[in-house]
């Protein structure tokens, strides 16, 4: 190739001619010996000729490194505590990555596209067979955008560009695209890496528009032969993180979005589905608990003709969980990655190794190199000119678990709306909720339910809602746990609570449904009261008001205190009630819970103010601010301001350090402890407990040993760091006559005996180290840099605002954040967080 370039520079004395037939020449033996040396990376099996059997005659395929977070969602971005600790294959360092075309009757394989360090996923062929649709970053960039290239490997075409990523993208029957993109500005709600949801765009990567709303990921999405694209959706709207990644499907406008297959089942994650030709079945990557890396799992078939979740529409192929991107090839045969390997499926089980690679990245997204008939073309439901959209319940009381509800009960449905994140830092709610809500949600309003359990009513486009059926009192019936939304000028249909979303637009007209013979509904709020509940902005003054008589230091009935004050992560008084059960959430668990089970009606804390408990009465608007919040979700932050980075969150150690001091250890552990008489206390374990704990476990593994906690005696109530002095740490064993409880056996002299000052000196000191800290609540507080940094980047913040220098409210930053993803039909920006210039304030 030097003598190429020799050539080139005019430096040879030859003609022009000969000159450029030269260069040719030597481009040809470079090329070649490119393609030689690519080749010697693999190893093309037997099951490279059945393909070419098949009519396969070529396959595309990807190679990539690992990525090292374990979950199937991070690997894209950056993680948000670091924005300098990259998520993506290879996690910032140079990837092994490339685009590759293998010939099944030679076994030649050629390069089409040498990322060169950087990354290339997702591979998708045209209909035509000649185009290759991938999504590419560059070396030395970060993001992924979508590319095209020839099946040829020429004529390599720039779709999408900006600091998001777009990925999985499919090329729809119009020859529009689909494609999955960061560009929803969000975060995961359990994680520390970025969501990714639906979008459509042309096929040169203009108009780009939402097809998908959701607060998590949306993934893999694929065009079923009725036209529709069914994709994964992961979502837990008051129920568990882990378990809710289903299989749903959308019409190509993002519109009529319904569940498709195990939305009520607790795991697997369900990814990669893709049509069985010839069939009503798709084949499926079923991974295991709550996903693996890479979508790596069982290869398995799922139709949807039993129903959304019966079981008898699933057939597992292979017995172990290790492939990935499964694609169909016929009603029989499959390809299917694993690991180093390319493999021939068979829905018998056969695999049969068509290719190995011998570099230290792994291979993905074989996609047969084939002309293929488009899918069937539907009509756009959508119409940019209307503000709003609809919503039409056929009868409320139709349903799961809506055993024992007597038709004429439900009056109302509530609706609220889930927030998205601007930021995020734990795998757990944080300050959102204890062990509650990840999200925060706005109370939007109210809509009537008729007598026949019919609903009509409009709703804001293009945010995801979910509805509380109430009763006469309102008080909660039935929640959702789940949520919907609608596209603009849709008319979406349902039949009842947690059925599927079956009703067309043509069948709600001629319906005899009594909702449907007036006009929709407009949604009551409950202006001025708060829409977006912060409990110590909200609530913590309606309990200063009516409970902290009862519930003070001074007097602690109940053993309940329900003061302002700091613990080390919550207020006390927010820990305590949900700790002694007033508050009844989703307890981040099973979805579809029982009526009554959830929210106002099942919550003490709204029987506590409403006279029957010592006559305390609340006023109508404070027993409605109360019953907001329990609706809500009960959160104890109304901003995700409050969300703690790891460094904060690293310091509320340094208060737990108290439990393992010499006082603690020599007072409190003769009667708190595992298997000790009173309930345990967040001690640290001696040697010699934690020898006695390793015997138990081995002579009976089995053998249930440890106690339920009373959370009491958690640390979130037992440390004060706003008056360290009133911790009941201290005050249960001190004496009552020195100001104490004297609750406890082994109690303190008084105030100045010296254990009881070391104690306090321990607390004081965890106090002080918190100094500077970010703690919600405090006076001073202000967010960490991540959430100023995020904004800026989102365009709610100016590129030059100074946290250190300027004032932030960050409830009004936060309402600016969402108020992004409002529709505006009157506007240019229509979607305003798609403008890359959409203007942001100072």
């Amino acid at each position: 190739m030097r003598k190429a370039r020799v050539i080139r520079d005019g430096r040879c004395p030859l003609p022009a001619s000969v000159r450029l037939l030269l260069v040719w020449l030597c481009w040809c033996a470079g090329a070649a010996e490119g393609g030689d040396a690519a080749q010697r990376l693999f190893q093309v099996g037997r099951g490279a000729k059945r393909l070419a059997q098949l009519g396969i005659e070529q396959i595309i395929f990807d190679t990539r490194l690992a990525y090292d977070d374990p979950h199937w969602y991070a690997n894209i971005g950056y993680y948000c505590d670091d924005e300098n600790h990259k998520a993506y294959a290879g996690n910032g360092k140079p990837d092994e990555s490339g685009l590759y075309k293998l010939d099944t009757a030679t076994g030649r394989v050629h390069v089409l596209l040498d990322a060169k360090g950087g990354g290339v996923r997702d591979p998708h062929v045209h209909y035509d067979g000649k185009t290759i649709l991938f999504s590419y970053r560059p070396a030395g960039t970060d993001y992924y955008n979508l590319y095209e290239i020839g099946a040829d490997g020429t004529g390599l075409r720039r779709l999408t560009e900006g600091p998001f990523d777009d990925f999985e993208a499919i090329y729809l029957p119009t020859d529009e695209i689909a494609f999955v993109s960061t560009r929803s500005k969000r975060w995961v709600g359990c994680w520390m890496t970025q969501v990714g949801t639906l979008f459509r765009c042309d096929r040169k990567g203009g108009s780009i528009r939402p097809l998908s709303f959701n607060l998590e990921h949306d993934n893999t999405p694929a065009v079923l032969p009725d036209g529709r694209i069914i994709y994964t959706r992961w979502e837990y709207v008051d129920r568990s993180q882990v378990g809710y990644h289903q299989l749903w499907t959308m019409n190509p406008d993002g519109t009529n979005v319904l569940a498709y297959f195990g939305n009520q089942e607790h795991y697997p994650l369900f990814i990669d589905a893709r049509p069985i030709p010839g069939s009503d079945q798709v084949l499926v990557v079923d991974s295991p608990g709550h996903g693996r890396s890479d979508h790596r799992g069982h290869v398995c078939a799922i139709t949807p003709r039993y129903g959304p979740d019966d079981r008898r529409g699933y057939h597992r192929i292979t017995p172990k969980a290790a492939y990935n991107d499964p694609m169909p090839i016929d009603g029989t045969h499959f390809l299917v990655a694993a690991f180093k390997q390319i493999l021939l499926g068979t829905r018998g089980g056969e695999l049969v190794p068509v290719l190995a690679y011998k570099g230290k990245a792994n291979v993905h997204e074989p996609v047969p190199l084939t002309v293929r008939a488009r899918e069937k073309i539907l009509a756009d439901r959508t119409d940019d000119s209307k503000p709003m959209g609809r919503m039409v319940l056929a009868d409320v009381y139709r349903g799961r678990s809506m055993q024992g509800v007597p038709r004429g009960l439900i009056k109302k449905l509530l609706i609220l709306e889930p927030l998205p994140k601007p930021v995020n830092f734990s795998g757990g709610m944080d300050l959102t909720s204890w062990l509650g809500t990840f999200m925060l949600e706005r109370v939007l309003g109210t809509v009537p339910v008729e007598e026949d359990g019919s609903a009509h009513f409009e709703v804001p486009p293009g945010r995801p809602v979910l509805f509380v059926a109430l009763d006469g009192n309102d008080l909660s019936v039935k929640r959702m746990q789940s949520f919907t939304n609608v596209h603009p000028g849709e008319t979406l249909g349902c039949v009842g609570c947690h059925e599927g979303r079956t009703l067309t637009p043509a069948s709600i007209a001629g319906n005899t449904l009594m909702a449907v013979r007036r006009a929709p509904s407009q949604i009551k709020s409950f202006q001025p009261l708060p829409d977006v509940l912060d409990f110590r902005r909200d609530i913590q003054p309606i309990l200063n008001e009516h409970c902290i008589s009862c519930h003070s230091y001074a007097e602690p009935g109940g053993r309940v205190v329900l003061a302002d004050d700091l613990g080390p992560r919550w207020s006390i008084s927010y820990y305590s009630l949900l700790a002694t059960g007033q508050v009844a959430d989703g307890r981040n668990g099973f979805g579809n819970q029982k009526p009554r089970t959830i929210g106002s009606s099942a919550s003490e804390l709204l029987q506590k103010i409403d006279g029957s408990h010592y006559d305390v009465t609340a006023t109508p608007a404070q027993w409605r601010t109360v019953w907001l919040w329990l609706e809500s979700g009960a959160p104890y932050a109304g901003t995700y301001a409050a969300l703690r980075n790891a460094a904060d969150q690293a310091k509320e150690g340094l208060l737990h350090s108290v439990f393992g001091s010499p006082v603690m250890n020599r007072r409190c552990r003769q009667c708190h402890g595992v298997g000790k008489e009173a309930p345990r206390l967040p001690l640290t374990m001696s040697q010699q407990e934690r020898s006695a704990l390793v015997r138990r476990l081995k002579t009976a593994p089995h053998e249930r040993i440890v106690q339920k906690d009373d959370h009491r005696f958690s640390a979130h109530v037992l440390l004060n760091i706003s008056s360290p002095e009133n911790s009941a740490l201290l005050l249960g064993p001190l004496p009552a006559s020195a100001g104490g409880w004297g609750t406890c056996r082994h109690q303190f002299s008084g105030r100045d005996d010296a254990e009881y000052q070391a104690l306090l000196g321990s607390i004081r000191t965890g106090k002080e180290r918190l100094a500077g800290t970010a703690v919600y609540g405090m006076a001073g507080f202000k967010p960490n840099r991540q959430y100023v940094r995020e904004m800026k980047r989102f365009g709610v913040l100016g590129p030059r605002f100074d946290l250190t220098a300027e004032p932030l409210d960050f409830f009004e930053t936060d309402e600016r954040y969402w108020k992004l993803f409002w529709y505006r039909p009157g506007s240019e920006a229509k979607w305003a967080y798609l403008e890359p210039d959409f203007p942001s304030k100072p």
